[in-house]
């Protein structure tokens, strides 16, 4: 059976590799004790315990009050048997018995331990839990741990102690990971479970594409350029809108970087991910054309309050602005937070509509502005 010195000693080491100071560590080792004493003396003990940093040696005190006619044998003890021990006592006083750890039978000793091993636990899910709460959209590395039931288990870098999963509502189809697999993946919420906190990661989210660009692009990490706006089909393509505080810094210029460097790497760590990048704009209908790329559009209107853009484009662009079953529109409206609703220029005449709007191909220039009142176009 373990002696007071051994299990000082074993939790020294729990503390090194838990990374806990001296302080805590005696803090645990009394809160072990007062469980062990509890155990033996009853559910209302009374305690002191000091510990010998050096030696390792404890010493307890259980306190007990004397009474006439004992009610609770775990805090009381009868007059009596006081005067056993010393006849000055009176009803009242606080008797002082010192317990040797040499007492503690097998089930004291196995409550001490199991008392520590779950403050332990208790501890790690509070640094978890503070750690993490406050770092959702941040990317994190590790190792795939294992891959079990369709969900990826993975082991944080830096918190290997800490429970993070990937399901599979989070994960790229097109990717297979394997155990002992590195891994990125960006951290999307932090789930409260019976066992302790739980870190949701994704890959499959936008905010993991921010966050890779985050890391890519120095001007998104001090807070020059911001991503306002992201929308993705995983595996497919993501539209994300840039925006510079800076005048002075071309916010798409900087995400793609000298020869597409710094998109590039996003890309590859995407599988290959197809990503438009363009300018953010507060212009619900300036936004609209510029989510629409890689398409020229040649008109758009809006309807504020049903929030709907038209957007009416030339019909060699009509294919590429609606884009693979529908992808390039639906992302575009999913960018700008509002309805899209695209038209040919053939079919927009056959609805009516004004042919002088189509009388002539647009300046470059004019791409990323509404030039024209919204009355010119009159919504059938």
């Amino acid at each position: 059976m373990a002696n007071a010195g051994q299990i000082v000693a074993a939790i020294r080491d729990m503390a090194a590799t838990k990374s806990l100071s001296a302080q805590e560590m005696n803090g645990l080792i009394k809160d072990g004790i007062l469980a062990g004493l509890i155990r033996i003396f009853g559910t209302n003990v009374r305690a002191e315990i000091e510990l010998d940093e050096d030696s390792g040696e404890i010493q307890m005190v259980v306190l007990k009050r004397v009474v006439e006619v004992v009610e609770d044998p775990s805090a009381e003890i009868s007059l009596e048997k006081a005067h056993w021990d010393d006849a000055s006592f009176e009803v009242g006083d606080v008797m002082e018995i010192p317990v040797d750890f040499s007492e503690f039978g097998r089930n004291a000793v196995m409550a001490t331990k199991q008392r520590i091993v779950q403050l332990v636990r208790e501890g790690e899910r509070d640094r978890i839990r503070e750690e993490f709460a406050h770092r959702v959209g941040e990317l994190l590395s590790g190792e795939v741990q294992q891959v079990e039931r369709g969900k990826i288990v993975v082991m944080i870098n830096r918190a290997r102690d800490a429970e993070a999963v990937i399901p599979w509502k989070d994960q790229n189809p097109r990717e297979r990971f394997r155990q002992g697999d590195p891994i990125r993946a960006v951290l999307k919420k932090v789930e409260e479970t019976p066992k302790g906190p739980r870190l949701i990661l994704s890959r499959a989210d936008p905010l993991f594409v921010e966050a890779l660009f985050r890391l890519e692009v120095p001007e998104i990490y001090q807070g020059i350029v911001e991503i306002r706006a992201r929308a993705r089909e995983v595996g497919g393509r993501t539209k994300i809108a840039v925006w510079s505080r800076d005048e002075s810094i071309d916010p798409v210029g900087a995400c793609v970087g000298l020869k597409g460097s710094r998109v590039q790497a996003v890309v590859s760590e995407l599988g290959g991910e197809r990503i438009d990048i363009v300018p953010w704009h507060p212009d619900p209908e300036v936004f609209a054309r510029r989510a629409l790329a890689p398409a020229r559009v040649s008109k758009v209107v809006s309807n504020g309050e049903r929030q709907v853009i038209t957007a009416i484009v030339d019909e060699d662009q009509l294919s590429l602005a609606i884009g693979r079953n529908g992808q390039n529109v639906r992302l575009a409206s999913q960018l700008i937070g509002w309805q899209i609703d695209l038209y040919g220029s053939r079919e927009w005449l056959e609805r009516g509509a004004d042919a002088a709007l189509f009388g002539g191909r647009i300046a470059e220039e004019t791409l990323e502005t509404t030039d024209f009142a919204l009355s010119e176009l009159k919504l059938t």
